[in-house]
C-alpha cells in the first residue's frame, strides 16, 4: 500500500472504499434517525407508559427486526466514524513516531467495544433478558 501525506496506509475502514463507507455512514444514519422517531412517537402517542406495555412493543417482531437492524446500523456507523477519526487525528505529523502504534490500539479497543455492544444489543433483544419482569 502506498502512504498518503500524513503517513497512513491507504486503505479504508470497513468495506475497503471510501465511498462505500460514506454510504454505510450515510444509511446507518438514516436507520438510527427512523428508529429514534419510531421510539419518540411511541412515547408520544402513549401517554403514562407501563413496563408491560413498554415490554409488549420492544418484543414484538416487527420492533425486534428493527431494533436489529438499529444495532448493526449503530455498529457499522460507529466504526466508520471512529475509523475516520483515528485516521484523521492520530497522525505522525501530530504524534510523531508513536501515532501509528496508538491508533491501531484504539483501533483494537473500539473493535473489541463494538463487537461487545453489538453482541449485548443483540442479546437484548433477542435473548430472555427483556422478557423478565423484575419485581
Amino acid at each position: 500500500m502506498i502512504k498518503n501525506d500524513s503517513g497512513i496506509k491507504s486503505a479504508t475502514g470497513l468495506t475497503g472504499s471510501g465511498t462505500r463507507d460514506w454510504i454505510v455512514q450515510r444509511i446507518s444514519a438514516v436507520i438510527l434517525a427512523v428508529y429514534s422517531v419510531v421510539l419518540l412517537g411511541f412515547f408520544l402517542t402513549h401517554g403514562n407508559v407501563s413496563f408491560v406495555e413498554w415490554s409488549d412493543f420492544m418484543t414484538s417482531l416487527p420492533m425486534r427486526l428493527f431494533s436489529l437492524i438499529a444495532v448493526l446500523a449503530l455498529a457499522g456507523h460507529a466504526w466508520v466514524g471512529m475509523w475516520t477519526v483515528f485516521t484523521d487525528y492520530i497522525v505522525t505529523g501530530k504524534l510523531g513516531a508513536k501515532a501509528s502504534s496508538l491508533r491501531l490500539i484504539l483501533q483494537a479497543l473500539m473493535i473489541i467495544a463494538i463487537l461487545v455492544y453489538l453482541f449485548w444489543g443483540i442479546m437484548i433483544f433477542w435473548g430472555n433478558g427483556f422478557g423478565v419482569i423484575a419485581v
